[in-house]
């Protein structure tokens, strides 16, 4: 009679845990994670489906990237001390001017020093020089002379070097998003094989559950079937936590919340 019953059980325990793993396959409300609360989007519906790989509910890689690279404040840092060094490229270019200076007056007389030869009060010499002048006074120091080459030279140097040091950030950024969306997909991939075992373990306390409401389960099994449901629901946590650490800090990374980084 108790190997009857044994099988029967056991019977029972197959066909749940086949239900278990064809849920744990579909679309579950219980395996989506929200994001929404998190950053702090009111009513938010968006989320993302532990069930279904993060690669095909985000938006491509490449496009990850160049989200990541426009809204890096490293990047924005170099632009802008690229249009600085840009900048000082170009004064260098044009700094020898400040040794060239334009001059223009005018001096109105009427010559009757030139006319009389008689001495009278006032400005001589202005009697004869009237008229409009105009003059260029350019001077060349031995610096400009021979410096001005080696000076735009660093310039232009310090300006290439700025735009290199960009590329190189981006570079770094690219190889971080790849370590955390790699781990993020490992991530997701545990949590998928943690819940189906957590759902077995829960499948397999209903029954012992049932079995003890019937009076044919024994303390011992009741005490296993728990404790094993515990263990299985603690290391689930432990795997979702890791999974979202890895999510917010990709979102970090990226510079904009995950709903925004979904397909649609």
């Amino acid at each position: 009679m108790m190997v009857k019953h044994l099988i029967i059980s056991l019977f029972f325990l197959l066909i749940i845990l086949f239900h278990s793993v064809c849920l744990a396959q579909r679309p579950n409300p219980r395996n989506r994670v929200s994001f929404g609360q998190s950053v702090g989007i009111v009513n938010d519906s968006t989320f993302l489906d532990v069930d279904q790989d993060i690669a095909v509910q985000l938006m491509p890689f490449d496009d990850l990237v160049k989200m990541a690279v426009s809204y890096s404040p490293l990047i924005k840092y170099q632009n802008e001390v690229t249009n600085s060094l840009g900048s000082a490229r170009d004064l260098s270019k044009v700094q020898i001017l400040q040794n060239a200076s334009g001059f223009a007056n005018y001096s109105g007389g009427n010559q009757s020093l030139v006319t009389t030869s008689l001495l009278q009060k006032g400005d001589q010499l202005g009697q004869i020089a009237n008229g409009y002048r105009f003059g260029v006074d350019f001077r060349v120091s031995l610096y400009d002379l021979f410096g001005r080459k080696h000076q735009i030279k660093q310039a232009t140097a310090n300006y290439r070097a700025s735009v290199i040091q960009k590329d190189i950030i981006e570079q770094q950024i690219r190889r971080e998003l790849i370590t955390i969306y790699q781990d993020m997909i490992t991530a997701q991939q545990i949590l998928k094989l943690r819940l189906t075992d957590e759902q077995a373990a829960l499948a397999a306390l209903r029954i012992v559950e049932a079995e003890n409401q019937k009076g044919r389960a024994t303390s011992e099994a009741i005490s296993t079937a728990t404790n094993r449901y515990i263990e299985s629901k603690v290391v689930t946590e432990q795997v979702k936590g890791e999974f979202l650490k890895n999510v917010h800090q990709f979102e970090s990374l990226v510079g904009v919340p995950i709903q925004r980084m979904k397909r649609f």
